[in-house]
């Protein structure tokens, strides 16, 4: 027999009995269930939501999101583990549970990384299936909040399987169904065809506060309130004349009438038969109210950001659909704060929360006629006008910026930030939504580059741009894929042997059709690029493999390579480095790894740890282009770095202006207070070396003593002739 790879619930058998009694399994999709998975997906942000239903040996998906199949075996079934525990069975990242590390829905699609599963749970306790949560990314926490939601939706699904239930449970014996009747948590109630009660649960007492005896043989009227009771009494006339029903067969929603005389909201199913002669009515009543809360409540977190109070991204994207497909004229302005970030980072979060809440009133005061504004997440708005006037729309934007300009409020603390506003109409920059937004963000774009604080209306000449930039960052990418980049060599010297000392690595690009082209026609879209991480650990692989050879020439030889800030985003360099070490055979000390100060003031004790470890590795760290940025003195002290790069800017004037010469010897002394070397870039002249040579700069590079060249280049010029 085989083994089952999957754990069961001590009460199997039961439940698949129970399970069966829902007559779910292998129907149609229905729209109540189908409501309930997409409304899961946009509260839950996951790309697959499902109501699993675990059957013998397969699990059958009633509703689904994101999922083409119906149904899995059990065996690779991440619900059958949830049906064995009474909690949301919550995996972060499957990849690290052994009990799911090499599952076929892990391995293949749908790739399972994140799974939260909360049990669909009978009345009498049996476990019939999960709501399920999937996404391909892992999720590293899922709340409290979470999980009551995920509770509060199951109970929602649970309320209408349940019904289904009852409603097929009235084709059975009369036996079995007053068998069900009597356990059901839902009002179960039958009449003759006058209208008089002839069957009453125990539920239905329960609801409706009348026992048995005050209502048997009673008139149903006395649960109808009386606005409905002309409809009653139309159906009862009906039926006795031969007719159907009104509402038979089917679930409808109506008022209720409690004993005590107050109203509520119910859920009514109603079926007919013939019993002799005679018609007999039955109707399931349940209680809604409570769900009724409930979906206000999961609705209202599906469509309003709970920190502004606005409406969120989904109810943003079906009212602009909804705007567009009735081909009325629109306008966006897309909002994008400037400088928030630094708010979240000097003042924490909660001062970060308080700008955006304000941020989202003063946006309602102006935009108060849209169609709709609303947060799209992070420090990110939107706000949908009627019309399409370029004047009008301007205006708009212009009130904005003044007052997001307005100081914000916190704890006695005065904030100032500012805003940048792209403006996009349609039917002009775009028919629809998708486009009418990328144009606004092309225009926002735009705005920021060209300074922030302003607003920036869309031209076709925009896009021109950003798709000449994404064929040019194609071609980056295709660069590195093609190794049409080479690295090119700049000799550093001793200022007073001027004996070669080392190199610094430039990367160069061999374009197929543009020639060798120098980093700055490309280095700063590189920078950007997330591949830039790739290129970087290239760079020093291929720099270090070469140094490794100059170094049986120049047993002293050292070689400086540039960083991407992409790179000091992972927290893999130093392993990385340490590899690529061991593999070429290249001492630590003899590689230098050189950091554009201004990359440390975007970082922090992150930054700070990483460079720490770094030089635990016995490797250089030279901060270079010193003096161009807004480095403080305080970086010198709190960072570990071995050297000093004095930009060229500053070495070019040396000669004639006198606060270059000023900066320069500063630098110098700041890096010999701190026991730093220290490296002038740009040296051309004889007069600059000299002046270096005298105010005590260990090391030059520049022209005067070399251009960057090949590596066979390299070699020829500074190796071969290196004296021994």
């Amino acid at each position: 027999m085989k083994q089952n790879t999957y754990p069961l619930p001590a009460n199997e058998e039961q439940r698949l009995l129970t399970l069966n009694e829902y007559n779910l399994l292998d129907t149609p999709p229905a729209e109540e269930f189908n409501r309930l998975v997409e409304l899961a997906a946009r509260i839950f942000k996951v790309p697959i939501v499902l109501i699993s239903l675990v059957a013998k040996d397969r699990q059958f998906f009633k509703a689904k999101v994101g999922l083409e199949v119906c149904e899995t075996s059990r065996e690779v079934s991440f619900c059958a583990h949830a049906l064995v525990q009474d909690e949301v069975l919550y995996i972060p990242d499957a990849l690290n549970d052994s009990r799911f590390s090499s599952n076929a829905l892990v391995l293949g699609p749908p790739f399972i990384r994140f799974y939260a599963g909360q049990q669909l749970v009978a009345p009498n306790g049996d476990k019939l299936g999960t709501l399920c949560l999937i996404d391909s990314q892992p999720r590293a926490t899922f709340s409290d909040v979470d999980s009551k939601n995920l509770k509060d939706l199951t109970a929602l699904i649970m309320d209408q399987m349940e019904m289904r239930r009852l409603e097929s449970s009235q084709a059975m014996s009369q036996a079995r169904f007053e068998n069900i009747a009597a356990t059901s948590p839902d009002a179960i109630i039958c009449t003759d065809m006058e209208g008089n009660i002839t069957f009453w649960n125990n539920s239905a007492q329960r609801l409706f506060g009348y026992t048995e005896l005050e209502v048997k043989n009673k008139s149903c009227e006395i649960l109808v309130p009386k606005a409905l009771r002309q409809i009653f009494h139309a159906d009862i006339e009906a039926l006795k004349q031969g007719g159907k029903l009104r509402f038979a067969n089917q679930t409808i929603e109506l008022s209720g009438l409690h004993k005590d005389g107050t109203e509520f909201p119910a859920e009514f199913s109603f079926s007919t038969w013939d019993e002799g002669n005679s018609v007999c009515i039955g109707a399931i009543v349940r209680d809604i109210t409570e769900r009724r809360l409930n979906e206000k409540r999961l609705l209202r977190m599906a469509s309003v950001d709970e920190l502004s109070g606005l409406p969120n991204r989904n109810a943003w994207r079906q009212c602009i659909n909804e705007t567009l497909s009735d081909g009325k004229l629109a306008t966006i302005l897309l909002i994008d704060l400037d400088g928030f970030k630094e708010i979240n980072d000097t003042l924490g979060h909660s001062a970060g929360d308080a700008v955006l809440k304000e941020v989202a009133v003063r946006l309602q005061s102006v935009c108060h006629n849209s169609i709709i504004s609303a947060r799209l997440g992070g420090d990110e708005f939107v706000t949908l006008l009627m019309g399409n006037d370029p004047d009008k729309a301007i205006d708009i934007a212009q009130h904005l910026l003044t007052t997001f300009s307005a100081p914000f409020m916190f704890a006695d603390q005065s904030i100032e930030i500012g805003a940048s506003i792209g403006i996009s109409m349609s039917p002009m920059h775009g028919r629809n939504a998708e486009e009418l937004l990328g144009a606004a963000d092309l225009a926002l774009y735009k705005a920021k580059a060209a300074g922030k604080g302003r607003q920036e209306l869309f031209i076709p000449a925009i896009r021109e741009l950003q798709v000449a930039q994404r064929a040019f960052e194609l071609e980056l990418r295709l660069a590195f894929e093609e190794t049409q980049y080479e690295l090119f060599y700049q000799p550093q010297f001793d200022t007073k042997t001027q004996q070669l000392t080392g190199a610094e690595a430039l990367i160069r690009w061999n374009h197929p059709t543009r020639g060798l082209l120098s980093p700055a026609s490309f280095i700063d879209i590189l920078g950007e690029k997330p591949f830039a991480a790739d290129v970087g650990q290239w760079i020093l692989q291929t720099a270090c493999e070469q140094a490794v050879k100059w170094r049986a020439d120049i047993p002293n030889f050292q070689i400086g390579v540039n960083l991407f800030e992409a790179q000091m985003r992972s927290l893999q360099l130093p392993s990385e480095i340490q590899n690529i070490l061991n593999e070429t055979g290249l001492p630590a000390k003899a590689l230098e790894l050189e950091i554009v100060e201004n990359i440390l003031l975007h970082h922090d004790e992150l930054t700070l740890k990483l460079l720490h470890k770094l030089r635990n590795l016995g490797v250089g760290l030279a901060f270079d282009d010193y003096g161009t940025g807004f480095a403080s003195l305080s970086l010198l002290k709190r960072y570990p770095v071995s050297r000093l790069k004095i930009d060229r800017s500053f070495v070019r004037d040396l000669a004639t202006d006198k606060e270059d010469v000023a900066v320069v010897k500063a630098i110098i002394y700041l890096a010999n207070s701190f026991n730093l070397e220290v490296v002038a870039e740009g040296v051309e002249t004889q007069s600059q070396l000299d002046f270096l040579l005298a105010n005590e700069c260990s090391q030059v590079q520049g022209y005067l003593f070399g251009k960057p060249v090949s590596a066979s280049e390299f070699y020829k010029k500074f190796i071969s002739k290196h004296p021994d």
